[in-house]
Formats: structure tokens, C-alpha cells, sequence
């Protein structure tokens, strides 16, 4: 069953008939082509109206959509072949983190992704895509060895912040992260990093230093999602949608203040209706861009990835 947010719900009751006259058309072999084709273009129609005209609140619940594709989902349809490598030889496996050697299209590299779950369970496993500090101290492990063998590295990046639990804290979670800004703005080979959901906080930035930074059309990317926001300036989660407008966090506004590099497009209604789709574009932007990359200079790739995240932010001097 397919799960509609409350904005799609006007195409809810369109399809269900749909689906509906094309069962009738199967069952007693009536020929409705005509109707079933008008229905779809009025499907179509209304779906473009909608989605060109998303608030960034909008977008936001589109990222989280519990049908879109996640790191395993991307893992599955894009690569030949995935070997996953565990734990951070200190404490433990984080289950919030994958990473490990995929091959894809005769290319080899370190895929490195933030993974939340499907169902209870799965979402208990993956701490809902929550790493603690061991998560990203395997991930700085995984690159170092990619580093090694000469290995472009990509992260996926799909996490509501890193656990804020006492017992991360305990283990050096702000450490942790910090190293990995630390090292990845040194790394000697390509880095990609493509926020595929959620970039919320220093729990994305952990995986996020790379030569291009990418994000996909329906995703957002900031230091604090808009209900923590909210929470602060107005104690409550009232003013939600207020926050996501005033925070500017959706793709397109992130490329316009050039904290990004692109923006990857979504199939018309979002991720979670053709992940194949969203697979091969995928697939396609991340063998372009390290082909890109791998013609520059390892010492000319590093001054630039430092030089462009020195370059953010704005300076005004009294």
C-alpha cells in the first residue's frame, strides 16, 4: 500500500480509481483505454500542479517518506557487487553506518551511507539512522583504507542528527565527529557526498567533507531540523513549517548560498515512487563525478575541497 502525505492526498482518491477501472477493464474485458489514458493525464496534471509548487516544510516531509530509498536500497540496485566491512576496531559495529567495497559499472570504490529501517525492528537496529561516535570512527577507518588502495570514496548521507544519548557523549562523540571534518578535508583521493534524506547537524557533516557535495531535488540540509527550531525560538513544535521557511534548507536554497555543489533531480513526485529511476540517476551522477575528479591532481584536489568550505559563510565587519 502506498502511503500519501497530507498534500498528495488529492491525488489519493484519482489513482484509487484508476486502479480501480483497470481491474474492471481486466476482469471483463472491456476496453477502457480511453478513459484509463484521460484519467492518467489528470493524474499527471495534478501532480506536476503540486510538486512545482512544494513549500521547503513540504520538501521536508518528503525526505523522510517512509517508502523513499535508502542507503541499502541504492546498494541493491546499483551495485555489481557490495562486500560490507564492520566495526571500528575500539568498540564496536554501529549499525547506523554501512560501509564497505562496491563495484559499480566496472568501477570500484569505498560507499560509505547512513542507514535508518523500514519497519520497528529494522529501526531499533539502525537506531534510526542515528550513528554514535564508533559509526563514524568506523566510516574515518573505511576512508583511511580506501585512502590506501587508491579508492574513491562516496557518502550517503540520511540521518536526523548523531544519538544524543549520555552514553555517546560518554565515548567521544563530538571527537569523533570533529576527527572526521578533520581528516576527510585531507584525503587523497575523490570524495562524493550526496544527501539522499535527511542532513541534519554534525551527525551529516560527519561524512560530508568531499570534493562535491550533492543532494537530491526532495532533501534538506542544516545545522537543526525545523522542530528543534521551533522548540527553541518558540517552545513548541507549533511553528515548524515557520522555521523550515525562515532556515532556507532545501536543495535549491542551499545551492543558491553555494553550500553545495548540484542538485540531483527526482522523479515527478519524489524518490519513493521509481527507485530504479532514482537508482540509475544516481548511479550515472556518481560515475560522471569521478571520472570528473580523477582528472585533477591529488594536491589540486585537496586545496580546492579546503578552499571551497573556507569559502561558506559570510563575514560582516562592524
Amino acid at each position: 500500500m502506498r502511503t500519501y502525505l497530507d498534500f498528495e492526498k488529492p491525488m489519493a482518491e484519482l489513482e484509487r480509481k484508476l486502479e480501480e477501472m483497470k481491474a474492471l477493464a481486466n476482469e471483463n474485458n472491456v476496453d477502457f483505454s480511453d478513459a484509463i489514458a484521460l484519467l492518467e493525464g489528470n493524474i499527471t496534471n495534478l501532480r506536476k500542479e503540486i510538486f512545482e509548487n512544494l513549500t521547503r516544510w513540504q520538501r521536508v516531509q518528503l525526505s523522510r517518506h517512509p517508502d523513499r530509498p535508502y542507503t541499502l536500497d541504492y546498494i541493491e540496485l546499483i551495485c555489481d557487487e557490495f562486500i560490507e566491512l564492520h566495526g571500528d576496531r575500539q568498540v564496536r559495529d554501529d549499525p547506523a553506518i554501512i560501509g564497505g567495497l562496491a563495484n559499480v559499472g566496472g568501477q570500484s570504490f569505498m560507499l560509505i551511507g547512513q542507514q535508518k529501517g523500514r519497519n520497528t525492528k529494522q529501526r531499533q537496529h539502525r537506531n534510526f539512522g542515528m550513528p554514535n561516535p564508533e559509526g563514524y570512527r568506523k566510516a574515518l577507518r573505511l576512508m583511511k583504507l580506501a585512502e590506501k588502495f587508491n579508492k574513491p570514496i562516496v557518502t550517503l548521507i540520511d540521518t536526523p542528527g548523531a544519538f544524543p544519548g549520555m552514553e555517546a557523549e560518554e565515548r567521544g562523540q563530538g571527537e569523533a565527529i570533529a576527527r572526521n571534518l578533520k581528516e576527510m578535508f585531507m584525503l587523497k583521493v575523490p570524495v562524493i557526498c550526496i544527501v539522499i534524506g535527511e542532513g541534519a547537524s554534525g551527525g551529516a557533516l560527519g561524512i560530508a567533507i568531499g570534493d562535491r557535495v550533492l543532494m537530491l531535488e526532495n532533501t534538506w540540509y542544516s545545522v537543526i531540523s525545523p522542530e528543534n527550531c521551533s522548540a527553541i525560538l518558540w517552545r513548541s513544535w507549533d511553528f515548524k513549517e515557520q522555521a523550515a521557511e525562515a532556515m532556507k534548507i532545501t536543495a535549491k536554497d542551499m545551492t543558491n548560498y553555494k553550500l553545495v555543489d548540484g542538485i540531483i533531480a527526482e522523479p515527478l513526485g519524489g524518490a519513493h515512487l521509481d527507485h530504479k529511476w532514482m537508482a540509475e540517476e544516481l548511479k550515472r551522477t556518481i560515475l560522471e563525478n569521478i571520472a570528473e575528479l580523477g582528472a585533477i591532481s591529488e594536491q589540486d584536489r585537496i586545496d580546492q575541497r579546503i578552499d571551497k568550505f573556507c569559502a561558506m559563510g559570510v563575514v560582516v565587519e562592524a
